[in-house]
């Protein structure tokens, strides 16, 4: 009887190191604090969004099982998560539903799991897709916002840089107090005024161009007295830019419903554009106007409390630069962008354009004196 060798013991991969059980942790803690969000979020959803939501939580619930199988007895200890991720969860209960996605949208974007060999292909694919899902439904919320959102936030920025400059300008020059702040509530009411009749014309004009591009409902009251044969409907569906074979296709198909329904319908126009998503003239100029003045107020704030010389200057500059970190933070959201580098951005443009009308202030008052 011949001894046989015992096979070798399969090698094992070592034990994790203090540092990767620390970042397994942190994947976890993301994962459990992303799956509350989405669920939090599909309570306030309803029908098909409500659904992906809680597919999303049930896609994060199976990646937390992947860090819990690879961590043992570590998964026990609670980790802080990202920033982002932390950010997205405190945002989710205060704010409404776009800010939350837009924030999803970035931390799935920028998901570690590409890199990050512990994670498995699946899980990386996840995340990537994940990422398109909540693109799509941060999409429909951005479409829900109204154009007097967007009045607002650009009111609000143009009421910065344009007072601050203003001010620090004429300041610059060696005028008294009286003179800068006077200048400041021109500019204030001189902006406000303009912004909210240009934003009224804006939405006004954008609504009666697409009215324009609405078909007439009365055409379609003609339908069933078309020549299923030979008809002109054929020539609408190709100036709307269908090809030939479509647009016959469609004529026919229209034409035939109509001869058998009592409430014919002729196909609208896709514009492209949403009507609710213009606002109204009205309410697009009022939010111009009202954000228009809170930004420009902000500037002129150390003269109102009798500031003068360059700790007016500074206050001003840094009360400014705070307001320009949140309204460029805010639009870098809504894009689904990162909002830090948007932020910083739009900060350094209304200091660029202060900075300019200063120099040129200082100029002026130096050949005048």
């Amino acid at each position: 009887m011949t001894n046989q060798q015992s096979a070798p013991a399969a090698p094992t991969d070592p034990p994790p190191d203090r540092r990767t059980i620390r970042r397994w942790q942190r994947y976890l803690a993301n994962e459990r604090l992303e799956e509350r969000v989405y669920r939090d979020l599909a309570e306030r959803r309803t029908g098909e969004d409500r659904e992906i939501l809680l597919g999303l939580a049930a896609a994060e619930s199976r990646h937390q099982q992947h860090w819990i199988r690879l961590l043992g007895p570590h998964a026990a200890k609670k980790r802080t998560p990202d920033l982002v991720t932390l950010f997205l969860a405190f945002f989710g209960r205060i704010f409404g539903s776009v800010f939350i996605l837009a924030l999803a949208q970035q931390s799935e974007t920028s998901s570690p799991y590409q890199n990050d060999d512990a994670a498995s292909p699946e899980m990386a694919a996840d995340e990537r897709i994940h990422a398109e899902v909540v693109r799509a439904l941060a999409a429909r919320s951005r479409a829900r916002l109204s154009g007097n959102f967007r009045a607002a936030v650009f009111g609000a920025n143009d009421g910065l840089v344009s007072n601050l400059a203003l001010v620090l300008g004429v300041g610059a020059a060696g005028v008294p107090n009286t003179v800068i702040l006077l200048t400041g509530v021109s500019g204030l009411l001189a902006g406000a005024l303009s912004m909210g009749a240009g934003e009224y014309i804006s939405v006004r004009s954008q609504r009666e161009l697409l009215d324009a591009s609405t078909p007439d409902p009365e055409s379609r009251h003609a339908l069933a007295d078309l020549n299923i044969d030979a008809n002109e409907l054929a020539l609408v569906f190709r100036a709307r830019g269908m090809d030939p074979d479509e647009a016959e296709i469609q004529a026919h198909r229209t034409i035939s419903e109509a001869k058998t329904t009592n409430a014919p319908q002729l196909p609208s126009l896709e514009s492209g554009i949403e009507s609710s998503a213009l606002g109204t003239g009205i309410g697009a100029a009022l939010s111009s106007f009202a954000f228009f003045s809170s930004g420009a107020l902000i500037p002129i704030l150390p003269y109102i409390f009798g500031m003068t010389g360059l700790p007016a200057v500074f206050l001003s500059a840094g009360l400014v630069g705070i307001a320009l970190l949140f309204t460029g933070g805010t639009v870098g959201l809504l894009s689904g962008k990162a909002p830090g580098p948007r932020a910083l951005r739009q900060m350094a443009i209304g200091f660029g354009a202060a900075a300019v009308t200063y120099g040129l202030g200082l100029v002026f008052g130096i050949s005048t004196g």
